[in-house]
């Protein structure tokens, strides 16, 4: 690709754009230049007037690499930064990287599995070392893929929840909590993976419908039976009791009584409890306190103990003839002898349900009680959610707000610690004498003392992340200008397991100032029919192959024009496509103005000095500034670029750069070329936060200066608003349009030319009759011209010779049908207006629509009436 020769320093640019716009000749020179100009780059002590804005990513995994809900999310917060920081902001984004404790883990055993070894060869501080290892030389892939999509990312404030700053920020902070008594270790109900061998947090769950067996079971025996069901039943095994609900008539006589459990020869009482639904199945249930998490709290009301029957491995222990089993291989068999025992009330039947998965390794994962580390979540919860009532953080959209209070205010205590080698080692020493002790980041343990072997939930450390990025535990200037951050942008999948703990540390550390002033939330990427994007449904698209085939600038656009607030975004390879098309357009109209002189030098003319096309333009495109700037202040970046797209496409190019062709051949030229050049500097600063590659290569081609992302940010002059130039130009729209349309029903090829008469009386338009015979292709009328055509439009009659032309019949009946139609909207208004009934029981604005519509009506039908009649007969 040609580089753009461009004169520097007074304003002008001559260039010689090429032909058409390659992405990948332009995409990565310039993200360089960006980075090595520094222009990423914050400076709490820089400009202390200027206001502070900031954002940190929310840390993808090192494991992971560039996705559509990546791509989306970037794109979102890139778009905020460049235009804070073109607003004038020193504008930080922080980036970085989660360490993705499960994950990484099962990434390094998987390489030390296919050379014959597992992490328990190494012993620990080797294996963690072999982590570190894989991460530095193949982890963290999708920090160059940012660079591709653009990211203006502050790269040297990268940070790692594992690095020595985060790993001092946990430290701090798990002591303050323990010793607040915040912190506690307790045997709980948690959710387990028998193949990961951990306990694992809700996000780490995957819920999914599977079939499986309902089975009935008959416990006890004549005035003491009773009848549970149940999809697990060899967790009947640690059965401690059954409970009904203790209005349910129908067992008021066993409640405080024990039960035979099956199998085992134990005795269970019979409990009543109001969590229990007398609706669903028999209304009696069984409860299996270790091994079910609502059990365990029905067990925990009514004193019944825990029974553990399986080990970490989902392996049968309970002694006995299932010892040993597989926990699928012993539900089989436990049915089986329920059977034979007469047991089973009701036959295996199939019953849909959803069914939790490792979200790493898939395996299902099994309720277990275990004796785990906690934190207590009550205040900190509380906070959290008062931090949104009392409107110190917004939460937009809005309606996502009781999602939130939802959570908060019914969050129970979180499981905190896990049983991996690679994460935070949990900062707690034991003694020889039974001491326990949490130690701070310079504290040492006393001699003798030994470390507990857990490590910390990874979303620990990332709850940390708004406050620890910018430096706590230390008051670091980054913390004083920086924090609270500006806006959290994140998909609202992770409100309730990223964002409320954050809230929740934020305030808390911060000694309750919040860690950020917005949460902005987007919907999740699908398919262009809605569909979750699933490897297994083969609808998954790669953000990375639409950056190869149509450029990051059109990936971006493609997934900001989806963004509506809160709401999922569709996307589709021809939507891709059109936002390539859209780089294309904007590069060839800036080619074609550049070409033509268009140019940024001195004041823009006077609207006096100024023709009615150019007032025109200049009203639209500071309405559009006002409009696309309110939108983006509002998150809302759909209808953002829509506005932005439709300007740009349909008045910009389609309209103003035509009119413009006939201007810039006579004396209107120069006023036109700087008009045309304040026109594409404006609209390519407004887009740059969206697209910016390509409104960098154009606005420096177009302006002659250093770079679009330091540029100032668009501000409206209502004082170029011009409703007479938008009404009269709105009108030679419709007046071209609707002859485009007669040519085309007509089936004259767009280039064909036409004698013509145009007949204005005292219709403005007739100062744009230069302009309406080059886009209509219309030529003077000659010697021997005969209107065979006349149409009249805009208060301007157009006689047309297109005798050998047009197909007259065809034009007759396409004219006829469209009167009919016209004639029918007439009807149908009028006959709901003379309607008492509807006008004393229809809203206002129902009846005004239709009075609009018999107006409209009207105006067609007298319009094809006329057309008609001038169609010459035969």
């Amino acid at each position: 690709m040609t580089t753009p020769s461009i004169q520097r320093g007074h304003g002008a640019a001559e260039v010689e754009l090429p032909t058409q716009y390659q992405p990948a000749d332009v995409e990565s020179r310039l993200y360089e230049r960006w980075v090595s100009a520094g222009h990423f780059t914050a400076d709490p002590d820089r400009r202390p007037d200027a206001p502070a804005y900031s954002i940190v990513i929310p840390p993808p995994n090192v494991t992971g690499s560039l996705h559509m809900g990546h791509a989306l999310d970037h794109s979102i917060q890139d778009t905020l930064v460049r235009r804070r920081r073109m607003q004038g902001y020193e504008a930080l984004w922080v980036p970085g990287m989660d360490h993705a404790g499960i994950a990484t883990q099962n990434v390094v055993e998987r390489e030390l599995a296919k050379e014959g070894r597992s992490r328990h060869d190494l012993g620990r501080e080797a294996f963690v070392e072999r982590v570190w290892q894989w991460k530095n030389e193949s982890g963290g892939a999708i920090l160059g893929q940012m660079r591709r999509l653009g990211d203006s990312v502050d790269w040297t404030r990268e940070a790692f929840t594992m690095d020595d700053r985060r790993a001092r920020a946990v430290r701090t902070i798990f002591k303050r909590l323990f010793d607040d008594g915040l912190i506690y270790r307790a045997e709980r109900i948690i959710n387990w993976c028998p193949r990961c061998l951990t306990a694992l947090s809700d996000i780490e769950v995957e819920h999914a419908e599977r079939e499986g067996e309902l089975v009935s079971i008959r416990y006890g025996s004549g005035d003491t039976e009773i009848v549970v069901a149940t999809t697990r039943a060899e967790t009947m095994l640690g059965d401690t009791g059954v409970a009904v609900h203790p209005d349910d008539e129908r067992y008021k006589h066993l409640i405080g009584r024990e039960v035979e459990l099956p199998l085992t020869g134990r005795r269970i009482p019979v409990v009543a409890d109001e969590l229990v639904d007398p609706e669903f199945g028999t209304g009696a249930v069984k409860v299996t306190p270790a091994h079910d998490p609502n059990d365990f709290e029905i067990g925990r009301r009514h004193g019944l103990p825990l029974e553990v029957i399986m080990d970490e491995r989902g392996v049968i222990t309970e002694p006995g003839p299932f010892e040993g089993l597989d926990r699928f291989e012993a539900r089989p068999a436990v049915v089986a002898a329920l059977r034979q025992q007469g047991r089973i009330v009701k036959e295996v039947r199939p019953y849909e349900h959803a069914v939790g998965h490792c979200q790493r390794c898939s395996t299902v994962v099994e309720p277990r009680v275990s004796l785990q580390w906690f934190v207590k979540v009550g205040p900190l919860a509380k906070a959290a959610g008062d931090a949104v009532r009392d409107g110190r953080v917004a939460i937009h959209p809005p309606e996502m707000a009781a999602r939130y209070f939802e959570w908060v205010d019914n969050m129970h205590d979180w499981c905190i610690s896990r049983q991996l080698w690679w994460g935070h080692r949990i900062p707690v020493w034991y003694g020889p004498d039974g001491e326990v002790a949490a130690l701070g980041p310079d504290e040492e343990p006393p001699e003798g003392w030994t470390q507990d072997t857990d490590v910390l939930d990874t979303w620990f450390s990332s709850a940390l992340w708004p406050f620890s990025t910018l430096g706590w535990p230390d008051r670091t200037a980054d913390l004083e200008r920086f924090y609270p951050t500006s806006v959290l942008v994140t998909g609202y999948d992770i409100l309730f397991f990223w964002v409320a703990r954050m809230m929740m540390f934020g305030l808390y550390a911060m000694d309750g100032v919040e860690p950020f002033k917005v949460i902005a939330l987007h919907g999740m990427v699908r398919d262009a029919h809605g569909k979750k994007m699933s490897k297994s449904f083969g609808n998954v698209v790669d953000p990375l192959d639409w950056i190869e085939r149509y450029g990051a600038d059109a990936t971006r656009f493609t997934l900001l024009r989806g963004a509506n607030p809160g709401g999922d975004v569709p996307v589709a390879d021809e939507w891709a496509q059109g936002s390539r098309n859209f780089c294309n357009k904007l590069w060839n109209a800036t080619r074609f103005a550049l070409m033509n002189g268009a140019h940024v030098r001195g004041d823009l003319p006077s609207a006096d000095e100024l023709t009615t096309v150019d007032n025109w333009i200049l009203s639209r495109l500071n309405r559009v500034v006002a409009e696309a700037d309110a939108l983006l202040e509002g998150f809302d970046f759909a209808k953002a670029c829509e506005t932005l797209y439709h300007f740009a496409w349909d008045e910009v190019c389609d309209w103003y750069v035509e009119l413009a062709k006939v201007q810039l051949t006579d004396e209107r030229a120069d006023r036109t070329r700087r008009v045309l050049g304040e026109v594409l500097d404006t609209l390519l600063r407004l887009l740059h936060p969206m697209i910016p590659f390509v409104t960098e290569e154009l606005w420096t081609s177009v302006t002659g200066r250093e770079t679009v992302v330091t540029a100032a940010w668009p501000v409206a002059d209502a004082a170029r608003h011009d409703v007479d130039a938008e009404a009269e130009v709105e009108s030679l729209r419709r007046l071209i349009t609707e002859i485009r349309r007669f040519r085309s029903d007509q089936g004259l090829k767009p280039g064909q030319r036409v004698a013509a008469v145009l007949e204005f009386g005292a219709s403005p338009l007739a100062a744009h009759e230069e302009g309406i015979r080059t886009l209509l292709r219309l030529n003077q009328p000659g010697e021997g011209f005969s209107a065979t055509a006349s149409l009249p439009v805009e208060g301007v009659t157009v006689r047309l010779d297109t005798a050998g032309a047009i197909d007259v019949a065809a034009e007759r009946r396409r004219l006829e049908k469209d009167l009919a139609a016209a004639r029918k909207d007439a009807d149908q208004a009028r006959s709901k207006l003379a309607n008492e009934a509807f006008l004393a029981k229809a809203p206002e604005a129902v009846v005004a629509k239709n009075r609009d519509r018999l107006v409209q009506a009207e105006a067609d039908i007298e319009r094809l009436e006329a057309q008609l009649a001038a169609l010459p007969s035969g």
